[in-house]
């Protein structure tokens, strides 16, 4: 079996290396079984402890979906309706136009209410990237930081996503005031334990007395890794479970498996209907299609749809993919699953770099027999590394450096008293006449590739440059 995923093992660390990642751990499942469990790298650098499949590591905002499954769970027992007003349980006091914000509103991200970004302050604070300051410490707190976001209203409840962390913090504290538990309680009685979930927590304590869990970093700009931590109890039913690859493949398996639990006599922590409802797209993701690619039927070529607490994408290799992924900075997580395939993915990393979901998808393409060169993001990267390198114009007189930076070129010229470095917009970034465009004193200026077998040259402006060396 191991030679089946010696290519994803293969692509898993030049990914971590090009991107400075410490750690990942990986778990795939196919028909019931886990087929591949590894961890790559290291979970903790300092004392050179490897991760293995059982680290612990954040999960980030994969927790949403424990927190939509939660309320789906006290919706069976009769004990609210994810119809119901949000204002019946706290008082939000925001109507955008007039219109009541619902349940499944704050669950699908379709309050009318853009991202506030309180998250984005508490995690910038923690890891030191920011000096923004924001003493919330619960939901009264959250509630109260609220006040006034009416004037920030920009569309009517259900119409259009705008991913809002503070609906999932609403959401953690109507499932408290209904279940009378606290969050972490509930999740832990309801969904982990039945599920046998045993290294899943949200506290510091049960967290940091286990051995095999993962030192969480930030990334430097210039690839350094820097030790921090995470926000227990400040980020929560938004994002705050802590877990391991197979625990979350157990997860991934009760909903491949309707609500029930792997290996139970019948149990489950949820029924068939109120799983497949989260599965359910009912909002448009707003990204568009993936650059130059108009071939009918191409990979992920259709929109994504947001459900509860979960996304699809309706044209993986033709199979509907399903997941959620995550970040707190030091900490990224994606959990994805092809229900007509019983195949699924965990995946988690102590730091930002390469994300987690594309790492899944090409596991998946690999359990679904596809070939992962298919996939928009592979065929991108691959394409622009390969214009990558050191250009010169006629007899040497000029010397450019072009980088890739994530999605972009960057063209970098240097001298001994200036630097300067733009980046090139693609357009066309296949075939063997790649092409881009830079904006130059309000105008566009185009940047056009030439492949001739090995050699590359562009032309930038009145300039010709041929590549004369790698990076």
């Amino acid at each position: 079996m191991a030679g089946r995923f010696a290519a994803f093992d293969e692509f898993i660390l030049e990914k971590m290396g090009e991107t400075h990642l410490p750690g990942v751990s990986v778990a795939l499942l196919e028909g019931g079984e886990v087929v591949h469990q590894r961890g790559y790298g290291f979970r903790d650098l300092k004392d050179g402890l490897p991760a293995t499949p059982e680290t612990l590591y954040a999960i980030a905002s994969v927790t949403k979906s424990f927190t939509c499954l939660a309320l789906m769970q006290l919706q069976e027992k009769g004990r609210l309706s994810v119809d119901d007003p949000v204002d019946r349980y706290v008082p939000l006091g925001i109507k955008p136009f007039g219109e009541p914000i619902r349940l499944w509103h704050l669950m699908t991200h379709t309050s009318g209410i853009p991202a506030l970004a309180y998250a984005e302050a508490v995690l910038g604070k923690e890891h030191g990237s920011t000096e923004k300051w924001l003493p919330i410490a619960g939901p009264e707190d959250l509630l109260t930081f609220m006040r006034g976001a009416q004037d920030w209203v920009h569309s009517r409840p259900g119409e259009r996503w705008f991913y809002l962390n503070e609906g999932y913090v609403l959401l953690g504290e109507i499932i408290e005031r209904v279940s009378g538990q606290s969050y972490a309680e509930y999740v832990r009685e309801h969904i982990l334990a039945p599920l046998g979930m045993r290294r899943s927590a949200f506290d510091r304590t049960t967290v940091e007395a286990d051995a095999d869990r993962a030192t969480p970093y930030v990334i430097d700009k210039e690839g350094k890794a820097i030790p921090s931590s995470y926000t227990y109890g400040r980020i929560l039913s938004d994002g705050g479970l802590v877990s391991n690859v197979l625990d979350l493949i157990r997860y991934v398996q009760m909903y491949l498996e309707g609500g029930k639990i792997a290996g139970s006599a019948g149990g489950r922590v949820a029924g068939e209907g109120s799983v497949r409802a989260m599965m359910e797209g009912r909002v448009r993701l707003p990204a568009a299609g993936w650059l130059d690619d108009e071939r009918p039927g191409a990979v992920l070529r259709q929109p994504g749809l947001y459900g509860y607490g979960l996304h699809s994408y309706p044209d993986f290799f033709g199979h509907r993919l399903v997941g959620h992924s995550g970040s707190v900075g030091v900490a990224t997580a994606y959990i994805g699953f092809i229900p007509d395939r019983n195949v699924g993915a965990a995946v988690l990393a102590n730091g930002t770099g390469y994300a987690p979901s594309q790492m899944a998808m090409v596991a998946l393409a690999t359990l679904v027999g596809e070939d992962p060169q298919g996939l928009p993001f592979v065929r991108i990267e691959r394409a622009l590394d390969g214009l990558a390198g050191v250009y010169e114009t006629f007899r040497g007189t000029m010397r450019v450096t072009f980088r890739r930076k994530g999605d972009f070129l960057v063209a970098e010229f240097k001298t001994k008293h200036h630097e300067e470095h733009v980046p090139l917009i693609p357009e066309v970034v296949e075939g063997n006449e790649p092409r881009f465009y830079t904006l130059s004193v309000g105008r566009r200026t185009p940047v056009e590739f030439y492949r001739k077998g090995d050699a590359v040259e562009v032309i930038y402006e009145r300039y010709k440059l041929r590549r004369v060396g790698p990076l």
